[in-house]
């Protein structure tokens, strides 16, 4: 990478532009892209070491499912709303990581088979991390593609960098505009911006398992929030439109009391 950026440079003077040499050391710096991906990779390696841990709780979640509904029938003024609640969040949650875990495995099998035949080394691995990587919305497919198009500008040229990221982009293109809406529908119910948000918030809070968990613990407060009268409205918010019911006050009986009596 520091040759190429020498002979461009060189390039650049020969077209009688002249950068000086300040800006080619402090501010294109190739070392600086290494180190990002490196980062990235131990990263991940943090997320597979946390991956066991992740596979005991899931267990034991799935052991106190049980015992879990009886203590909502226990504490819950309504328990069948409450009941309810829990199974759309349940069967959203599996419509959810179903589609979204075959349109990964789609995503990674396309990266790796562009990537063969464009020769660029370790094209499985880079398939396995597109795989990984989808399960982040918005951004996960943006760096899944930064690796391999810095290892295919090294290996092979610009041109073939320039094929693998146009790869990239139309495998993300197809599979998250075109395919997983079709099968995903309006299942999540979550706007653009609040899954955006949730990817910044669980990712500050829990780190890169925050971030691949986003979307199912978002939808989980989504669901908490409506089942309640007081907090309906802030699902209303969060949601991808207006309900059904949009002329019907949502607000708390005391908010809408005191506007009336304000009024």
């Amino acid at each position: 990478l520091q040759l190429m950026t020498q002979d461009f440079a060189l390039w650049l003077t020969g077209m009688g532009l002249e950068v000086p040499q300040v800006v080619w050391r402090d501010y294109l710096d190739p070392g600086i892209a290494m180190g990002f991906a490196g980062q990235l990779l131990a990263s991940f390696g943090n997320v597979m070491a946390n991956g066991f841990l992740i596979l005991l709780t899931v267990i034991f979640i799935l052991t106190e499912m049980g015992m879990f509904m009886r203590k909502i029938h226990a504490v819950a003024n309504n328990a069948h709303l409450s009941e309810a609640n829990m199974n759309r969040f349940i069967i959203n949650i599996n419509h959810y990581m179903t589609i979204k875990g075959w349109i990964s495995l789609a995503t990674g099998a396309c990266i790796t088979l562009w990537l063969l035949i464009l020769g660029v080394d370790y094209a499985v691995l880079w398939g396995v991390l597109a795989f990984l990587l989808n399960f982040i919305p918005n951004l996960g497919s943006i760096i899944a593609a930064v690796p391999a198009v810095l290892l295919a500008l090294v290996q092979i040229g610009p041109g073939t960098a320039a094929l693998a990221g146009t790869g990239y982009l139309l495998a993300n293109i197809i599979m998250g505009n075109v395919i997983e809406p079709r099968f995903m529908g309006k299942g999540l119910d979550l706007s653009t911006l609040v899954v955006f948000l949730s990817l910044v918030f669980w990712g500050w809070t829990l780190g890169t398992v925050g971030m691949l968990l986003s979307i199912p613990l978002t939808m989980a407060v989504k669901i908490a929030l409506e089942s309640y009268d007081e907090t309906r409205w802030i699902g209303v918010i969060l949601s991808s439109g207006v309900p059904e019911s949009s002329g019907k006050n949502l607000l708390p009986k005391a908010e809408s009391e005191q506007k009336k009596s304000g009024a």
